[in-house]
């Protein structure tokens, strides 16, 4: 049986990264070959020289919406909104700051431009002309791990070059180290590149609560591979080119895909024991312990090498998390 404890590990806080690199592709990579048990340590934009022609790199266009709103309540005290995503009409799933609001308080926005007033648990309602003016009374939604407010450097650097797709309220992290000269770069050398939209939902830093992880239910994300992306992924295995999954978001997407299903909603829980049909290579950062996402790692790359690598990585002094470096498991 898979515990809980099977995936943790010691993190000196001043590893967590609590800005971005000026520049996105200075980030350190680490790079893991699975077969031989060997580490590199590289810069990020070195990692055309991993990559072959012939290769499918497949990245996620979610992008994220500026969904955090700070707002006050009637007495002056400080409420933050977490938008999790549009109901109908102006009213919001939320997630709402400090939990002690109750349901029938008003929020005011904006110099009490904007109302919004608590219609039910974890639910909001505005006063508002339509729901664009309602986002953008909000700021980027950093992790909780990110312990500043968002400033305007975020709203460039908490997003991918190539986000399109509205609906995220979390970066797809393992893209952010991408500039559009580097992918130009990778293209000029026959490494193809294709998008799958997976809207990476808050339940992305749901820690796991259950000791038998196989107890744990991963809430449902939405998910979209176009057919532009099926035809490639069926040219690349045609010529015997590999698939390399940019992100965690990319790897659930592809492998629920590989099990039948190209759009709707996902909850695949994917830990040690599972068999990879779609991902051959997996560009990720670090990730936080004895969460899904450390499992997913843990899954590809094995655990006892997963734990080693995250290891090396703390001895070197890599920064982790969502504005840290990055790793290549080949």
């Amino acid at each position: 049986m898979l515990q809980l404890s099977d995936f943790d590990y010691n993190l000196p806080k001043e590893l967590i990264a609590q800005y971005p690199l000026t520049e996105r592709d200075a980030a350190r990579l680490l790079v893991v070959h699975r077969s031989q048990k060997i580490i590199e340590h590289r810069i990020f934009k070195d990692i055309g020289e991993y990559l072959r022609p012939g290769d499918l790199v497949v990245l996620n266009d979610t992008k994220v919406t500026p969904s955090r709103l700070v707002g006050r309540r009637k007495s002056g005290g400080r409420v933050e909104l977490l938008l999790l995503g549009w109901k109908n009409g102006l009213t919001f799933n939320t997630l709402i700051k400090p939990g002690r609001v109750k349901q029938g308080e008003e929020i005011f926005f904006n110099r009490d431009s904007v109302k919004a007033t608590i219609t039910a648990k974890n639910e909001a309602t505005f006063t508002a002309p339509d729901v664009q003016t309602v986002y953008k009374l909000g700021v980027m939604p950093l992790p909780p791990y990110i312990k500043r407010d968002p400033e305007p450097l975020d709203t460039d650097y908490y997003q991918t070059v190539y986000a399109r797709c509205e609906g995220a309220v979390a970066a797809p992290t393992a893209g952010l180290h991408f500039t559009g000269e580097l992918l130009k770069a990778l293209a000029a050398r026959g490494v193809t590149q294709a998008y799958v939209t997976l809207h990476v939902g808050h339940a992305t830093f749901k820690p796991v609560k259950e000791n038998d992880i196989l107890k744990h239910v991963m809430d449902k994300e939405t998910f979209f591979i176009p057919e532009n992306t099926v035809a490639q992924i069926k040219q690349t295995r045609a010529a015997s080119g590999r698939i390399v999954a940019v992100g965690t978001t990319s790897c659930r997407a592809l492998e629920t895909f590989a099990r039948g299903r190209s759009h709707g909603q996902t909850n695949l829980f994917i830990y040690p024991g599972f068999t990879f049909t779609m991902t051959d290579c997996l560009l990720t950062n670090f990730h936080l312990p004895r969460t899904t996402l450390f499992m997913l790692v843990a899954a590809f790359a094995g655990r006892e090498l997963a734990h080693r690598t995250y290891q090396e990585a703390v001895d070197r002094g890599y920064r982790f998390y969502s504005y840290g470096d990055a790793m290549l498991i080949l």
